[in-house]
């Protein structure tokens, strides 16, 4: 096959230094050199391959992640690598698998929620991975609804023990990945129960569910895989699983007992740490979530950008080279606002890890001030950015024609994996509605002068951002920030303004909820909007180096942002903050910005510096050499290992001379 770099002549058009863009991208020099050495380690190991992941048996399946997650956490060990690094391993690796709940879930709340013995106890053997965890939350009857949960954990005073027990079939754990088949240990989530009958809540316990000798289940306990998913391999190397308790008793101090005990007496005891130190590891996760969002997007724009400029259709005079797809304003014009969403997204998930850092802290020195903030914050982000990244993984399979539709160009395989994020940790709507009540409670409490804070402070100036309208008379005026800033936070205002002014007509304020959710979820959702529109305004005014860095990012800004403005037009006329022809002028800035990005659309998703192996898509080749390499992996599907196929003799053959007896009558 020819080895020639398609894309050559793409690159060579960059405006800006695709070295500096990368370092932006990465978020420090230091994260740039990390990810870069671990994607090319797990790259240049041929036990991380995953090109044949689609053709493989479900068991097989299984089995080889096993492989792939055993041999990682050996290279760890022999690489004695940090866990920054260890992690980015893992990440590139690319492979849906048991230790991501173990470290992403199991780890992270027992060292949020356990006492300092319970750390010293169960941390060092789940950092050696001696013990394998995951996160039982979940089942079969409830999801969001936490407090629905029907496990329950009932204290036994003669044995000091908790009674560990599913009542009913709905209460089956359901859906925990690792829990099928590898899990040892899993926190568990189950409604507290002491002697007097009373319910004190849901609340965590560590629970052992196999044994460490030959990983058979432990007595009272029921464990299996809940089956195949969406999707080829996809997320079925991973065992979510299921999980019923048949009065399991384990020790009282597996409780995890942080926030709240029992004591030996049965006495429930509220400890000297404040509760609200729960939601610091639901922050944390939900700011993961976000991160990987911006990642996923970035690889499916990538992969789509780079096939754009490959492929070429229609346009050709007197037998002249046919027109670069990219070339078409309608596939700019769906592709462009796609690549802007991965930088934005970026940016909004690098501040939220600050956030969570800040709130962190403040958690810790018993300030609570910015706590329901961050939590609407990172809610409404969560449910924002997996939303808009799991339709523009499909968008991005679309723009790639007929060929996307191939496992091979790793979108269908990418859209089957990413698309549970839209539902776990919380489903993208419920939590849309949870950020419109935080924002419901904001404007209630204007009139006693309360002050807001952080992402909604700009509801403090309730009063201008009712009035003002846009001074936008031309279209470069949409090139200035403060201009497209105050339109979003003029469309959020209004929006919370008119949902609460609703909700003050009803007698009962929950009614109100449930008649108006559309109008709330609609609101809640121009906040986040707003959100990620100045994180990525206040990127901007930070020192960026690097030639033309700064102002490709500043084009990329702007193409979120009004685009944004195109798509919810209605919002913004309809509440008064433009004008027809303001919107019209926009889109005409819209246009013009595209044709800034169009020269510099195969660099910048170069910057996300992904290599080949986790891209995983003939389509998005670094070399852009696709025809051939489609040709050829043609030719390894297992149908083809025959000229004749399986049945040809039982089924075809038959049918055929049938035919042929036929034509003779």
């Amino acid at each position: 096959m020819e080895d020639v770099d398609h894309l050559a002549h793409e690159r060579s058009k960059a405006q800006f230094d695709v070295e500096e863009m990368k370092i932006v991208w990465a978020g420090s020099r230091h994260a740039f050199e990390v990810t870069d050495r671990m994607s090319r380690l797990v790259a240049s190991d041929p036990i991380f391959r995953k090109d044949n992941r689609t053709l493989l048996p479900r068991k097989e399946l299984f089995k080889n992640t096993l492989r792939k997650a055993a041999h990682a956490w050996k290279r760890i060990i022999e690489l004695r690598l940090t866990e920054e690094e260890a992690s980015k391993l893992r990440f590139f690796a690319d492979e849906p698998n048991f230790t991501e709940l173990h470290w992403g879930m199991f780890v992270p709340f027992i060292k949020g929620q356990g006492t300092d013995e319970q750390q010293k106890k169960w941390l060092p053997l789940a950092y050696k991975m001696q013990i394998i965890g995951c996160y039982a939350q979940t089942e079969l009857g409830h999801g969001s609804n936490v407090q629905g949960l029907e496990t329950t954990a009932t204290f036994d005073p003669l044995t000091d023990e908790f009674v560990i027990h599913s009542p009913t079939l709905a209460s089956s754990k359901w859906w925990p990945g690792g829990l099928g088949k590898v899990s040892t240990h899993a926190v568990v989530f189950a409604r507290l129960i002491i002697t007097d009958d009373r319910d004190y809540g849901v609340h965590g316990f560590i629970v052992q569910l196999r044994s460490l000798d030959d990983h058979l289940p432990l007595p009272g306990i029921t464990v299996g895989d809940i089956g195949n998913k969406f999707g080829s391999g996809a997320y079925n190397t991973m065992d979510n699983g299921l999980l019923r308790f048949d009065n399991v008793r384990i020790p009282r101090d597996q409780m995890l007992m942080r926030i709240s005990q029992v004591t030996r007496e049965g006495k429930y005891v509220q400890s000297n740490v404040p509760r609200q130190l729960v939601y610091g590891t639901m922050v944390y996760v939900r700011q993961t979530i976000v991160a990987d969002a911006s990642c996923a997007l970035a690889r499916a724009v990538c992969i789509a950008t780079r096939y754009s400029a490959v492929r070429r259709q229609f346009g050709s005079q007197n037998g002249g080279v046919e027109t670069q797809v990219i070339d078409y304003k309608t596939q700019q014009n769906r592709l462009f606002p796609l690549l802007a969403s991965a930088y934005a997204f970026r940016f909004v998930g690098e501040w939220l890890k600050w956030l969570y850092t800040d709130v962190t802290q403040r958690l810790q020195a018993k300030d609570f001030s910015t706590l329901p903030e961050a939590h609407a914050c990172t809610a409404g982000l969560k449910s924002l950015t997996t939303t808009v990244t799991a339709d523009s993984i499909e968008e991005c399979r679309k723009l790639c024609g007929g060929h996307g539709y191939l496992s091979c160009s790793g979108l269908p395989e990418l859209f089957a994996v990413y698309i549970p994020a839209c539902t776990y940790e919380g489903d993208n709507v419920v939590l849309l509605l949870q950020v419109a009540r935080f924002l419901m409670k904001t404007v209630s409490q204007l009139p006693s002068g309360m002050k807001p804070v952080g992402t909604t402070a700009y509801l403090g100036r309730v009063e201008d951002l009712m009035q003002c309208h846009s001074t936008v008379k031309k279209a470069e005026d949409w090139l200035n920030p403060s201009v497209v800033l105050e339109v979003f936070e003029a469309r959020a205002t209004r929006l919370s303004v008119a949902c609460a002014q609703n909700l003050s007509k009803f007698a009962k304020q929950e009614e109100g909820f449930l008649e108006l959710a559309a109008d709330l979820v609609e609101a809640a959702v121009a906040h986040c909007q707003l959100i990620v529109v100045s994180k990525f305004i206040e990127k901007l005014q930070e020192d960026i180096p690097g030639k033309g860095v700064k102002e490709q990012l500043q084009t990329l800004c702007y193409v979120y942002a009004l685009n944004l403005l195109h798509k919810h037009l209605g919002d913004f006329v309809a509440t008064g903050c433009i004008t027809p022809k303001q919107a019209s002028l926009a889109n005409d800035q819209l246009r013009s910005l595209y044709s800034q990005v169009r020269p510099n659309a195969v660099a910048l998703v170069d910057s996300f510096n992904y290599t080949d192996h986790y891209l995983s898509s003939i389509l998005g080749r670094y070399d852009g050499n696709v025809y051939p390499k489609l040709y050829e992996e043609a030719w390894k599907d297992p149908l083809n290992e025959s000229v004749v196929p399986d049945g040809y003799h039982e089924y075809i053959r038959p049918l055929l001379k049938q035919q042929l007896r036929n034509a003779r009558l």
